[in-house]
């Protein structure tokens, strides 16, 4: 079971959500609410929450620094903001935080949804993860014989499988050797040289390549700014972005932009 939790100062949309959450996902999370950010915070890491729909605007500590704090103590949890505030600089932050979404209000009861089983998905690839996690040999230690070999590089190379399924569904997080290892209980290089043996790149070109890719589906949104599509991407810094972007194609994000609109339009004609 998922622990859900609603964190809403407005009565009326707490229970808004909590009935969307109830009648669609019935057999799979249980709910709790929380009226502000505080109580959110608390609630959110005594009680175990793996996914919270925050409000941002709260009175006292709003849903960013809730979220900020929940996060420092339960990094795993999932996080999906409601707000009646589009605000670029809120999805901005909210993405910097690692948010799985950013719901307007008022809310869509099928986007609620498709946020929740996407957010859901992310969590349950995370525990499948760690249940996976390889045991690091000892750096003297050696197979005692050619079946024990092939059993373990059969289990490694299943769990770097489910690290680039992993990946293809993080992407746009805060994502790395670090982060991924420590789900693992592995240390970094020796994911890495795992990763690389099993799927044949290493770990940052292949986190790049997945993050270049979803850009260039991101920029044919002509109301995208380039700095919305990297901070979508799991790109803080906008200039950053820009010169990997254009060392992955050649061409710099507005460029691109361009090509894609005018190869679109020919294909029209």
């Amino acid at each position: 079971m998922i622990r859900l939790l609603i964190a809403d100062d407005e009565a009326l949309e707490r229970e808004t959500l909590a009935d969307i959450v109830a009648r669609r996902f019935e057999h799979e999370v249980t709910i709790e609410t929380a009226e502000n950010g505080r109580k959110a915070a608390d609630t959110a890491v005594l009680w175990g929450a793996d996914l919270i729909l925050m409000d941002i605007e709260m009175p006292g500590m709003n849903g960013l620094d809730a979220a900020r704090a929940v996060l420092e103590q339960r990094p795993e949890c999932k996080v999906i903001f409601v707000t009646a505030y589009s605000l670029f600089q809120y999805a901005h932050e909210a993405m910097h935080l690692g948010a799985c979404d950013y719901l307007l209000k008022p809310v869509n009861p099928d986007e609620v949804e498709a946020s929740i089983r996407k957010a859901i998905r992310q969590i349950e690839a995370g525990r499948r993860l760690a249940e996976l996690a390889p045991v690091e040999p000892e750096p003297e230690a050696d197979p005692e014989d050619e079946a024990a070999e092939a059993g373990e590089n059969d289990r490694n190379a299943l769990v770097m499988a489910h690290v680039r399924k992993y990946m293809e569904d993080n992407y746009m997080f805060d994502l790395s050797l670090d982060s991924v290892s420590e789900i693992l209980h592995i240390s970094p290089a020796y994911l890495s040289a795992q990763f690389k043996k099993y799927q044949k790149m290493n770990f940052l070109d292949c986190l790049t390549e997945l993050r270049i890719n979803a850009a260039k589906e991101l920029l044919t949104d002509p109301f995208r700014s380039a700095a919305e599509v990297a901070s979508m991407v799991g790109y803080e810094d906008s200039s950053y972005f820009a010169r990997t972007f254009k060392k992955r194609t050649g061409m710099t994000p507005t460029q691109y932009r361009r090509e894609a609109a005018k190869a679109a339009r020919e294909a029209r004609l």
